[in-house]
């Protein structure tokens, strides 16, 4: 049972934010759970260095204050309508900011920045990797939040830690939104930073140990669905609840009513992310996959009602095809890869290896590094595209095995995010896995999620099942030839070409 409160399900809307790793997007839901209105906002990207991606924590909560208010004035509401507001961000994504002025000491390391990675493999040098995957379910990896604190922190030695806040996205914004009132974070973004113990579902004392990390820098851990506190009533004109706060990738699963054990998804965004949500069992992988907090809720006896995941990260997916777009000038639309690469029979011999920021899941190489194998002469660009948009399904395909090699085999897939527009790259995801792939009509179903907690969180709906129910199917791409097993062997022998690529 999710309800919290007792509003009247027939009146007001959800405000739900969706703050991504290449844009910002608000949403209005109504009481239908339909989307009243809507905003985005592109985030401009920063490379300092090759491997190092940030993000400006300022125009983080710019571009939120601008899409907040441009979706409630689309949505021709007044904010006192809004019942509840819910959040979604990017993960492992962090940052540390002076609490007196608000001002970030320095831009957001993002979750595919690849700098702590010497640090990383210190550690499993020196035989702390079965410990920290003991304590956190996490494979140590520069992809999480741990590493990237201590490498903020060691760039500001002279700043007094007890003016100091520190804080994924979520948090960063839930402070902003409240008014600097309040400083907390969700299991589910927790679970993500190398930090918190995945048992106590708290910080974990021996780790905050030993990568030095003060436990009052640090915000404090509620549950996903939940109240958090209110907006600043300077903000929007109204006092809005904050009720659910939740990981992008969690949100989905959530959206996508994978509540029961077997069930999964897979969001094709910046990345990949294949979840399975494991109920209150937390499951071990022994193929690389890491074991997270899918979400959280206090029951009604106040005992902490915990919900497990499985998840394969793969850090490469949409971004290859952003890359074609603005690196490579390839492509002027993402949408022009479906055209081109059905305008070639098949890739011509190449296979492209995603590894811009290493390899996640099942590799978890950070040293890896993206590549193009079998260019001949006679290679098109339309080869090249199309060898981008296997990768993204061989990728997912290596990770489904691993996933059925730890529980019941998967049946179907539920996707969503950008990436699932392109009906050759889901109609290659059936034929590869061999089994249907389900696309949702609503594509957005990380925000949607988000929106669903938060309603349920308040009472605003009364049935979780009821909003899962109503989600309406755009089509199951069912497995259409025998796929060569070949083909694949092939890729993933170019895999193991680029790993440890860099020393």
């Amino acid at each position: 049972m999710y309800t919290l409160g007792n509003t009247t399900p027939s009146l007001g809307y959800i405000l739900a934010l969706d703050l991504g790793t290449t844009g910002n997007r608000a949403f209005v839901f109504n009481a239908d759970g339909k989307i009243v209105g809507q905003a985005y906002k592109e985030l401009t990207q920063h490379y300092p260095q090759p491997g190092w991606l940030e993000h400006d924590p300022q125009q983080i909560w710019q571009d939120t204050c601008w899409v907040m208010q441009t979706a409630i004035r689309n949505a021709q509401i007044a904010p006192s309508a809004i019942a509840a507001l819910g959040l979604t961000v990017q993960r492992e994504t962090c940052l540390i900011w002076d609490k007196t002025t608000g001002k970030p000491l320095h831009r957001a390391i993002v979750w595919q920045d690849r700098r702590t990675a010497l640090l990383c493999h210190q550690l499993q040098e020196q035989g702390y990797a079965e410990e920290i995957y003991d304590r956190t379910g996490l494979i140590i990896d520069a992809y999480f939040s741990a590493t990237k604190l201590r490498w903020l922190l060691d760039k500001f030695t002279d700043v007094d830690l007890n003016n100091v806040l520190a804080g994924t996205i979520d948090t960063w914004v839930l402070w902003n939104l409240t008014g600097g009132k309040v400083h907390a974070t969700d299991h589910s973004n927790a679970s993500r930073t190398m930090l918190m113990n995945l048992k106590t579902c708290e910080w974990d004392e021996v780790l905050l140990d030993l990568f030095q990390i003060p436990v009052h820098i640090l915000p404090q851990i509620q549950p996903s669905l939940g109240v958090f506190g209110v907006t600043d009533s300077n903000l929007l004109g109204a006092e809005i609840p904050i009720t659910a706060i939740l990981g992008d990738q969690q949100a989905a699963l959530f959206g996508h009513g994978c509540d029961r054990p077997g069930l999964m998804k897979c969001t094709y965004g910046t990345g990949s992310f294949l979840v399975a949500y494991t109920g209150n069992k937390m499951v071990r992988s022994h193929h690389q996959l890491i074991s997270t907090i899918a979400w959280t809720q206090r029951k009604p006896s106040g005992d902490l009602d915990i919900g497990y995941a499985l998840e394969g990260s793969m850090f490469t997916s949409g971004a290859c095809i952003q890359w074609l777009r603005d690196r490579l000038k390839l492509i002027k639309t993402a949408a022009e890869t479906e055209a081109m690469a059905n305008q070639v029979k098949d890739n011509g011999g190449v296979y492209f290896v995603p590894a811009f920021s290493g390899l996640g899941a099942p590799y978890w190489d950070m040293s890896a590094r993206g590549a193009f194998f079998g260019i001949t002469a006679s290679v098109q660009p339309e080869h090249l595209v199309r060898a981008v948009l296997e990768a993204i399904a061989y990728q997912v395909l290596e990770v489904v095995q691993a996933i059925n090699a730890s529980s019941s085999p998967v049946g179907r897939l539920t996707v969503d995010g950008g990436a699932c527009e392109n009906n050759f790259l889901m109609q290659f995801q059936a034929d590869v896995l061999g089994i249907p792939v389900e696309r949702p009509i609503m594509r957005d179903t990380t925000v949607q999620g988000a929106a669903f907690a938060a309603g349920l969180a308040v009472g605003f709906w009364e049935s979780y099942e009821e909003l899962v129910r109503q989600r309406q199917i755009d089509y199951v791409f069912e497995p259409k030839s025998d796929f060569p097993l070949s083909n694949f062997a092939t890729w993933q022998k170019a895999v193991k070409r680029t790993l440890a690529w860099e020393d």
